[in-house]
């Protein structure tokens, strides 16, 4: 018998059922307020003063000493010895900004997103994964003369110099970022214009290339000269059509765009020229958790606006940073508001010393699912995998294989390095006891890879 249903809407089409989540407008509570008054050592510096980046270079803090000095007795001497130990063990030297060490919540200093990033805790500190190998990413491999990595066929990254304004201690390139540390003897990377001229005789003589990151060390720690010689030597080569200056200082040091007025300048000639010559110049910036963008950043973030300077964001998942899409749907809001467009956010890359950091590839696909929407779609950030390796970034919907048990991810990379397999390593801490213990075991280690690398095949 024939029953005529065709008057009876489906679910998909109620109107109620479709209704969008009420607004929530908390990504526009940027503060403005004299939080680094709460910090001993600054509560008797003017806005004016803590607003200019002299002052945020001279305070910064190097070590624990400085530390003890800056906050006083905001912390217990547990504190200071559970950080002196940590640096003891940590991949990158020690240096973070007034600005920062100001927004950390020392009353919960353990839990908090910007102290997780920059200062380590030997009591947090995990073993590194057996599979871990220094410069996992391989740019060395991939460099043809120091100091540039030529991986993908039209892009390549220069790094002119070795320094950063702020240090974090999760840098993928902490073989060669900042002073020697006492786990690390780092690849010296000093500003040297014959070693800059050799990179641009690399680029000029290969015609596929066409992108060029210019980062470090931080493009924020040239000096304007040198930013506006690199920059027009490069959009003057017919080759290249783009290039990003890669800067970690507009979440940790924003002071910079209100008050290095020739810095500034020396950008916004190289953007000009650029323009001028129909080719694209942008910034390439780094924010992890919400509570980095203030109404400093804001402000700073207006001059760029102003002189037609677009700036993009490259994010790190990070372990009890933004794992958790709230967290990382705040983060990216925020961002938008402030006209930073997000771009990628990277599975943290297999770095010595920060396994506590580390989420396993599951989160990160979890997390795109959540934000994916909450927002435009060209706001919306790529969550990729940089493949140990050097196979390049990968989407992470996209392994030939992926084993949570074991934690191990396969990827191919056929536009990169096409017939090779890349694997990436899910942290220990969150595996079952079972695999935990067969990564202890060499043949154990060695069954797993295999049994993944031949699932993938």
């Amino acid at each position: 018998m024939f029953t005529d249903t065709a008057h009876v809407d489906p679910p998909f089409l109620d109107a109620t059922a479709a209704s969008p989540a009420p607004a929530r407008l908390d990504h526009r509570d940027l503060r403005r307020d004299e939080f680094w008054r709460g910090i001993p050592a600054y509560a008797t510096v003017s806005e004016e003063e803590f607003r200019t980046h002299t002052f945020q270079n001279r305070a910064s803090v190097t070590n624990a000493r400085q530390l003890r000095k800056t906050l006083g007795d905001l912390l217990p001497e547990s504190f200071y010895e559970d950080l002196e130990a940590g640096v003891a063990h940590a991949p990158m030297a020690l240096r973070i900004s007034p600005y920062l060490l100001s927004l950390i919540d020392w009353a919960e200093p353990y839990g908090d997103p910007i102290r997780t990033q920059f200062l380590p805790l030997r009591s947090q500190q995990q073993p590194d994964h057996p599979m871990l190998r220094f410069d996992s990413l391989a740019e060395q491999a991939d460099s043809p003369v120091p100091g540039l990595t030529h991986r993908y066929r039209d892009k390549a990254l220069f790094l002119p110099q070795q320094s950063c304004p702020v240090y974090c201690r999760f840098c993928t390139r902490s073989y060669a970022v900042g002073n020697d540390t006492p786990e690390i003897e780092k690849l010296k990377l000093t500003a040297s214009s014959a070693r800059w001229e050799e990179a641009f005789t690399y680029i000029e003589s290969q015609p596929a290339l066409e992108d060029i990151v210019i980062s470090g060390g931080d493009s924020y720690n040239l000096r304007p000269e040198h930013l506006q010689l690199i920059g027009e030597r490069l959009l003057k080569m017919p080759n290249i059509r783009r290039i990003r200056y890669a800067t970690k200082g507009l979440c940790v040091l924003p002071q910079k765009m209100l008050s290095d007025h020739a810095w500034v300048d020396a950008l916004t000639r190289v953007v000009d020229l650029g323009r001028s010559l129909h080719k694209d110049v942008v910034v390439h910036t780094h924010f992890n958790h919400a509570a980095e963008i203030t109404g400093i950043t804001h402000d700073a973030l207006n001059r760029l606006t102003e002189r037609g300077i677009h700036v993009r964001c490259q994010t790190v998942l990070q372990r009890g940073v933004n794992d958790d899409p709230a967290a990382m749907q705040l983060l990216v809001r925020r961002l938008s508001y402030i006209n930073v467009h997000p771009y990628y956010v990277y599975v943290h890359d297999m770095v010595p010393g920060v396994e506590d950091l580390r989420t396993p590839l599951s989160t990160a696909r979890h997390l795109e699912k959540h934000v994916r929407g909450a927002t435009a779609g060209f706001n919306t950030p790529a969550f990729v995998l940089d493949t140990p390796g050097g196979g390049g970034k990968r989407d992470v919907h996209s392994p030939e294989h992926y084993d949570e048990e074991t934690g191990i991810s396969v990827f191919a990379s056929p536009s990169v390095k096409p017939g090779q397999q890349f694997l990436y390593f899910d942290p220990l801490a969150g595996l079952s006891e079972l695999a935990r213990w067969r990564w202890t075991v060499p043949s154990e280690r060695r069954a797993m890879i295999d049994e993944a690398v031949a699932a993938a095949s």
